[in-house]
């Protein structure tokens, strides 16, 4: 008898939850009241993401939080294999535990998430299928069978990720565009309306420039080659629909600042201004990135852990901090990653910078807490 996929992965689910052993936990939780605390589970691209965030006093009208704690396992689930797949369940499993064992969070409190990068990409290779499989796998594993795993769609990704990230006293002047692993998106808000979202949509992320790349390389996987090839897929179908996402927007004449989140946009953050290592926020030069672009792929060795930390010239910045902190990046992100990543970003970059009127731009390092906790904070408020 052939199993189809669903059945395959659902079979294969049973057979392993009889040897699974959930790890142990190390950690412990910071002394916060059990009921303020929540916590989102966002199944990426790339990876399994944690969120833990505690309520604002007055959630139910500001729909304000504070993020506790975040991390993440990477998974590569996008690739689709049984291998991915197993992993992504099992750290969704792991993170699960975390936030029950360590936190004393309630399961009611902990809501789990597919995000629009993994909808999209499964869509365009016809393996939704690997996305209900995955979700009805979980619901076995947690033997929670009533659990809502949502797949979220790009526009409501972007609008969470504003409503999470922007601060209100910018949120109508502000274009947020997000680098995932899978897509890019992100968008403004219009009229004063945090319900009318201009969106901002490329299909392309980090990892799926980078695996475009990769198919390219043949026999030559050479740094050089890699740059080069990295140059032809982004001149090819990113570069047009990156022009034509941002003449879509016009967010021209309506933005002043362009913000930039997603895990590249930390990696770039740490790497070009670590002096501003406590900064969640920080000022993004054109020219920096310009450098910083040129930097991956020619001189590699001058981004080190110890280099990046040397460049400190402030004796008050805790330098091995710094080391600590460029060490997780590049734990992240490996060079050709970087520069993947970095090249996307720089290509979206250079459309806004042409513009006659000055922009500002910024690198927002913890916006993977971002459109998760906005969710989370949207979905407490409507049971309240």
């Amino acid at each position: 008898m052939q199993l189809s996929p669903t059945k395959f992965y659902l079979l294969i689910t049973l057979l392993l939850i009889i040897s699974f052993e959930s790890f142990s936990q190390n950690y412990i939780a910071a002394n916060y009241k059990e009921e303020e605390l929540y916590a989102g589970i966002d199944v990426g691209s790339k990876g399994v993401k944690l969120s833990i965030i505690k309520m604002g006093k007055n959630a139910s009208v500001t729909g304000s939080f504070v993020a506790v704690k975040d991390t993440s396992i990477n998974t590569d689930f996008i690739s689709f294999t049984p291998e991915t797949f197993h992993a992504t369940l099992y750290s969704i499993k792991n993170l699960y535990n975390y936030a029950k064992q360590t936190y004393k969070i309630a399961p009611d409190k902990i809501f789990t998430v597919v995000s629009s990068g993994i909808k999209g990409q499964a869509e365009k290779e016809n393996k939704s299928d690997r996305v209900v499989a995955l979700s009805d796998s979980l619901r076995i594993l947690l033997n929670e069978p009533k659990r809502i795993i949502p797949v979220i769609g790009a526009i409501d990704e972007a609008r969470l990720s504003h409503l999470g990230i922007v601060p209100e006293s910018r949120r109508y002047n502000t274009f947020l565009i997000d680098i995932g692993s899978g897509n890019t998106k992100g968008g403004y808000f219009k009229n004063g309306n945090t319900k009318e979202l201009k969106l901002f949509m490329l299909n392309w992320g980090t990892k799926t420039i980078s695996n475009a790349t990769e198919k390219r390389l043949a026999d030559d996987k050479s740094i050089t080659n890699y740059k080069k090839q990295l140059n032809r897929v982004l001149a090819g179908d990113p570069n047009n629909e990156i022009v034509y996402a941002v003449n879509e927007s016009g967010a021209y004449n309506m933005n002043d600042n362009f913000a930039f989140s997603g895990g590249i946009a930390w990696a770039v953050a740490t790497l070009l201004y670590p002096e501003l290592a406590d900064n969640s926020v920080v000022p993004l030069k054109f020219d920096d990135l310009v450098a910083l672009n040129e930097k991956l792929a020619t001189n590699f060795s001058a981004i080190t852990p110890a280099t990046v930390a040397n460049t400190v010239k402030d004796k008050t910045i805790n330098k091995q901090a710094v080391e600590e902190e460029v060490a997780r990046v590049q734990k992240v992100f490996d060079q050709k990653a970087l520069m993947a990543g970095t090249s996307l970003l720089l290509n979206i970059v250079r459309q806004f910078e042409g513009t006659q009127e000055k922009k500002n731009f910024f690198l927002v390092k913890n916006g993977q807490v971002g459109w998760i906790s906005a969710y989370v904070t949207q979905s407490v408020n409507s049971k309240l």
